[in-house]
């Protein structure tokens, strides 16, 4: 179906703004009010309900983890143009701080689209890792990688609780 293959197209295009630190880029299709979702105890988890806590959110990703290489493995799309979800099933790669290259991560992201635009995104990770991997940048400097997370100021809108 041309539909599916234009929403995998965009999506893996998404993912290569995120491994380029192209933030702008990375949140030109998101809803204002998007509503972001992060599992687990660690700098990068927690809520957003808004686009620009999500853009602070992804500037934070660049600083905690800067060579970090998201490889999308599968991408499922469920739905039509007014209500899509996509699947997106990817492997994370990094090379921390202290030398160690061996964090790797492994996830899905859930996505909720409406005429192309990200209304809902919930990621599933191994939050251990992604914890082990941020105490292990906190230890070699860098102490942002050990704040709290990112949540927005503003409550969701029922338009963007898609979960």
């Amino acid at each position: 179906m041309l539909y599916s293959y234009i929403v995998k197209k965009e999506i893996r295009k998404t993912f290569d703004h995120v491994n380029n630190h192209r933030w702008d880029d990375a949140v030109k299709a998101v809803a204002p009010d998007v509503h972001h979702r992060v599992s687990g105890a660690h700098a990068l988890a927690g809520e957003r309900h808004d686009k620009e806590a999500l853009r602070r959110w992804f500037e934070r990703l660049g600083r905690v983890q800067p060579t970090l290489h998201i490889t999308i493995n599968n991408i499922w799309v469920k739905g039509w143009p007014w209500h899509t979800t996509v699947f997106a099933q990817w492997e994370a790669t990094a090379t921390l701080l202290n030398g160690d290259a061996s964090y790797v991560n492994r996830g899905l992201h859930v996505f909720t689209l409406r005429w192309g635009r990200v209304y809902a995104l919930e990621e599933f990770q191994d939050s251990q890792e992604a914890a082990r991997g941020l105490a292990v940048q906190s230890a070699a400097g860098l102490k942002e990688a050990v704040a709290e997370p990112i949540v927005s100021s503003q409550k969701p809108s029922q338009r963007a609780r898609a979960f």
